[in-house]
């Protein structure tokens, strides 16, 4: 049996009280690297770190994990709310 890599699609809330949502396929290194200023543009200003990750979904492929990171991009806040609430990971 191969043992593909998962593929993720996470949201960080930022120090600031702004979310991050991004696709990796190692959580803890990905959040390790945004906390340490190395991760993406948006996460580099200290005034938005630390970073909490709030939200992390498995998908079998990278191209579900990136439709599911754009399509949460492209919610307004009161969406992104909502729909962390109603999908309230156990994987964090």
């Amino acid at each position: 049996m191969e043992n593909k890599p998962k593929h993720y699609f996470y949201v960080l809330q930022c120090a600031d009280k702004t979310f991050y949502g991004g696709y990796t396929t190692d959580a803890s290194r990905r959040l390790k690297e945004h906390n340490s200023g190395s991760g993406a543009k948006y996460t580099r200003p200290p005034s938005r770190r630390p970073a909490k990750m709030i939200h992390l979904e498995s998908f079998d492929t990278r191209s579900d994990a990136t439709k599911a990171e754009y399509a949460f991009k492209q919610l307004t806040r009161s969406q992104k709310e909502a729909y962390l609430r109603k999908h309230q990971s156990d994987e964090i």
